[in-house]
């Protein structure tokens, strides 16, 4: 099993704290977001992780870089750094590290954490390797007596020489105490992300005045 994080964003909403450290790597009771992210799926999933890919920005420098690969270490994992030098969204992230989509795959960001223990299992429903994934996941979570599903689509299509066009969704179901929560989160979440990257095409596009 393969994990991808996306984490290139350069945390311009929470400055001062992200002026000198990426947002990722903010430390949440002592230990960095990300840290925690990865140890968490380690723990709820029952595969091997071969390889964690984290997609960056190239100006967090070295010393971020070799922090990472340690955290990948630390479960056992190869890590792996890829570079997204603009803000094109996650579909665009994900392209650089697409080598990573074999098999199962999991695909986690390092902004949204909340504390919930599922026991996750990973189903390759149809795979073309390296050009498409389709997979469903599912999981318990005991404390709080919540179920998730999530049904996983992922596409690499080439119209023409030198272009990839990147089709990701993720259609996430949560019910019993976590639904309300955690399903309110993904879905912002999700809605965010769009925005985001409709934003940031329109400036790509739009002449300057």
């Amino acid at each position: 099993m393969n994990i991808i994080i996306p984490m290139a964003g350069l945390g311009k909403r929470l400055r001062p704290h992200t002026l000198t450290v990426p947002k990722p790597l903010l430390p949440i009771a002592g230990k960095p977001i990300v840290h925690r992210l990865v140890e968490d799926i380690a723990k709820v999933t029952p595969e091997k992780i071969d390889y964690i890919g984290f997609i960056i920005h190239p100006s967090f420098g070295k010393e971020v870089e070799e922090s990472l690969k340690a955290i990948a270490k630390k479960v056992g994992a190869e890590g792996k750094i890829y570079y997204q030098e603009e803000a094109f969204g996650i579909s665009h992230a994900l392209l650089f590290a697409k080598e990573l989509f074999t098999g199962k795959v999991i695909v986690a960001f390092a902004d949204t954490l909340f504390k919930a223990e599922f026991k996750l299992e990973v189903q390759v429903e149809e795979e073309v390797p390296p050009n498409f994934l389709r997979s469903v996941t599912r999981g318990e979570e005991g404390t709080r007596a919540s179920m998730l599903s999530a049904r996983t689509l992922l596409e690499l299509q080439e119209p023409e020489p030198g272009v990839t066009e990147v089709r990701y969704s993720t259609e996430i179901s949560v019910v019993g105490r976590l639904g309300k929560f955690g399903l309110g989160v993904m879905k912002k979440k999700a809605q965010g992300l769009g925005g985001d990257f409709v934003k940031t095409l329109r400036e790509r596009l739009e002449p300057a005045t």
